[in-house]
Parts: structure tokens; C-alpha cells; sequence
């Protein structure tokens, strides 16, 4: 019988919907939304050795006998102790590295068969059957095309990548942004590997202006382990930010986010049914001024992850991002040196637990140029190597 090298989070939505309760920062808040057949939940890879071409090498196709590798059955015998449960019940036990919806779906398709017969969601098994499962990718999976984006991989192992995304780069297609993205180069990166996984992989997202590190899977398992360690928050998300005004040293900004109901493309703090939880804790390390207004840089770490959550909490204590074209400072503030013209916004540490193993790890990521030159002319100064390895007792409770 197949076992799951994962951790039990008891986490069964799909991976649309689960991505999409708990984004990163600069997230939409549901992936969902950009992948609407995604909701069926996470297809297809067989286990976690099929995704691991050499870096920058071909990607394979096929397996040693011409298969598809998003083909390659799966088999299993149903134990005895399913005996009277649904169908649907007893893949999740057998097959727990595929979300119950996803299986689900491969049975609606008629891609399970059970002792060699097609079968049925609602079904109930007697234990001891034969079960044979033909994943299959979704089509929305197969829709991008692979383009040679450079990309900074800062690590790199067989179940995943941490990118460090540069300013500019759209981490997925949408509306206004079809190619060019780091999807794209995943495709390029990972060819077929990449292909088979929802999303290529991606597991959250950064805005488009926003830079710093990104972990993306390489295999489903670990795809499916990251998505659940961001609801149980074991991904440990650090950001540096620049703002107007000298914030609190140490605060929390614990207010729900949610659509502004006087401008949709904007998010807000909003009471109600129409605000969804969340925190963000904020450290000050840095005051200085820039023609005679205050600014600061700020630290921030992730509880929750709503889109342009940092963005939102900040603004919403009077200390909107330098250079955000979309949460301006209430009052008016000077030009910024050198046209500076995006939300001066960094993620520059990144930590989780390796899904392969559960060891602890992270990665930092030095401020990009911009924000390097943006400083020295404001004359803001810190030194990042001062901070301790664990930021733990760091940020406020």
C-alpha cells in the first residue's frame, strides 16, 4: 500500500483552496481565481523522485518505456480496515499525498478502477480490492508556454527551489501579463516536470514590484507539504519595507483584511463579514528623514498572508511604503531620489521545514539595488548581519 511521507495536518481541501485561505504576502487571495479548474485539487506526478531533472538540463518526457510520466498509474491494495467505506474515503487513506478532491475527481473521470472495474465516488469498498488510478494533468496545467526567463535559484534541491524574484517579474499569467512570468520560466526550467504540477509548483506569490525569496516545489508531495505548512505556519515569511514616518519600535497590526468597498482594485482594513484575519508584526530598525519628512525601515514578519497585507497594515498606522503607487500617504510627501517608482518592499528571509526530512531551514536575500540606492540617498543605514539566526523573540509576540 502507498504511504505518505507527509506530515498528517489533516488538511483535505484541494490545493486551490487551501492555497487560497493563507497566501504570502502581495498574494491574491485565491489562486483559484487565476486557475478555476485547479479547484479539483492537485494532479500528477507518482511520487516525489519524477520532478528532479538537473537543473538547467532536459526534462524528461517519458519514462524508460515511452509512458507519459503524467500517465504512470498508480496502484495500491485496499487494506481490510476500509472495509465499508466510500470509495473517496478510502483513496484519501491509501493515496494521502493527493487531496481528496483531487482523487475524487480521477474517479468522476473514470481514471480509478477497482479489481480491473470502473469505479464509482459513492461506492463502498469491501477491503483487499485491487486499485489502479491514471492521473491526469489538468488542462489549465498544459496552457502555458515554457519561455527562457532568467531566473536566481539561491537553493536547490529535488523537492525545491527558493528563487530570489527580482522587481518586475509577474510570478503567474493573468490578464495583462500572459508571458514573461516565472511560471513560464518554471515550464523552461523544468519542461515537463513543472507541467504535471498545479501552478508549476508555485506554492505563494509575490506582487509583481515586490522582490525577495520564493520557495516554488519541484514535486507534488512537496507541493502539497508546503501549502499545508503556510496554514499550520511553519513558513516563516520576513520582510524589510521602507515607509514614511518613524512607526512604533515594536507593534503588532492585528485588523482583517478585505476588498475596499469604495475601490475593488484596492484591499483595506474592513470590519465584518467582509475582512478576513490578519496579523502582522512590525519591528522599526532604522529612522532617518528625506527633505525634512520622516522615514523609516521596518521589519515585518507574517502571521497571516492577505494580499498586499504589508502594504495594507502599514498604510493603515499612517506609515504607507515609499514609492506605493496604490497605498499613498495621506499627506504629501517629497519625490523620492532617483524616480524610485515601486513599493519599496523585500523579502528577505524565508524559512521552512524541508518537506523531505522536517529539518529546519532558511534563506536571506540581500536587499536588491534599488532599495540599496534608495537608502544610501536618504541616508538610512543597518546592517542585516546584526539580526540573530532565529528571529523568534526578535519581533514582538
Amino acid at each position: 500500500m502507498t504511504r505518505s511521507i507527509l506530515p498528517d495536518y489533516s488538511v483535505t481541501a484541494s490545493l486551490a483552496t487551501e492555497n487560497a485561505d493563507d497566501s504570502s504576502d502581495d498574494d491574491f487571495d485565491s489562486l483559484a481565481e487565476a486557475f478555476p479548474g485547479a479547484a479539483h485539487g492537485i494532479a500528477t506526478s507518482t511520487d516525489a523522485s519524477t520532478a528532479a531533472p538537473a537543473p538547467g538540463g532536459p526534462a524528461p518526457s517519458s519514462d524508460q518505456s515511452g509512458q507519459s510520466i503524467a500517465n504512470v498509474p498508480l496502484s495500491a491494495t485496499l487494506p481490510d480496515a476500509v472495509a465499508g467505506e466510500r470509495l473517496d474515503k478510502a483513496l484519501a487513506l491509501c493515496f494521502p499525498e493527493y487531496s481528496r478532491s483531487r482523487l475524487q475527481a480521477w474517479v468522476e473521470d473514470g481514471r480509478v478502477a477497482l479489481d480491473g472495474v470502473t469505479a464509482k465516488v459513492r461506492q463502498k469498498v469491501a477491503g483487499g480490492e485491487s486499485v489502479l488510478i491514471m492521473p491526469a494533468a489538468l488542462p489549465e496545467q498544459l496552457a502555458f508556454a515554457p519561455e527562457p526567463v532568467p531566473l536566481d535559484a539561491v537553493y536547490e534541491d529535488a523537492a525545491l527551489v527558493v528563487f530570489n524574484k527580482p522587481p518586475g517579474l509577474v510570478v503567474h499569467p493573468a490578464a495583462g501579463n500572459w508571458s514573461g512570468t516565472l511560471l513560464n520560466g518554471l515550464l523552461h526550467r523544468y519542461g515537463h516536470a513543472a507541467a504535471d504540477l498545479p501552478r508549476a509548483g508555485i506554492v505563494h506569490r509575490l506582487d509583481k514590484e515586490t522582490s525577495g525569496l520564493m520557495v516554488v516545489a519541484r514535486t507534488l508531495i512537496a507541493q502539497t507539504d508546503l501549502v499545508r505548512q503556510l496554514q499550520a505556519r511553519t513558513v516563516k515569511r520576513h520582510y524589510a519595507a521602507l515607509v514614511w514616518g518613524r512607526p512604533p519600535l515594536r507593534t503588532i497590526v492585528d485588523a482583517p483584511i478585505g476588498r475596499d468597498p469604495r475601490e475593488r482594485t484596492r484591499m483595506a482594513v474592513v470590519q465584518g463579514q467582509g475582512g478576513k484575519p490578519a496579523r502582522t508584526r512590525v519591528a522599526t530598525v532604522a529612522s532617518g528623514e528625506w527633505e525634512g519628512s520622516p522615514v523609516s525601515l521596518v521589519l515585518c514578519s507574517l502571521d497571516t498572508g492577505r494580499t498586499h497585507q504589508i502594504r495594507v497594515h502599514l498604510s493603515h498606522l499612517g506609515h504607507s511604503l515609499l514609492g506605493d503607487p496604490l497605498y499613498k500617504p495621506r499627506h504629501k510627501r517629497p519625490a523620492l531620489p532617483g524616480d524610485f517608482a515601486r513599493q519599496a518592499l523585500h523579502a528577505w528571509r524565508l524559512g521552512l521545514l524541508h518537506p523531505d526530512d522536517g529539518r529546519a531551514m532558511h534563506w536571506q536575500a540581500a536587499l536588491p539595488g534599488d532599495m540599496q540606492d534608495l537608502m544610501a540617498a536618504i541616508g538610512l543605514e543597518f546592517d542585516f548581519s546584526t539580526l540573530p539566526d532565529s528571529l523568534d523573540d526578535f519581533f514582538p509576540a
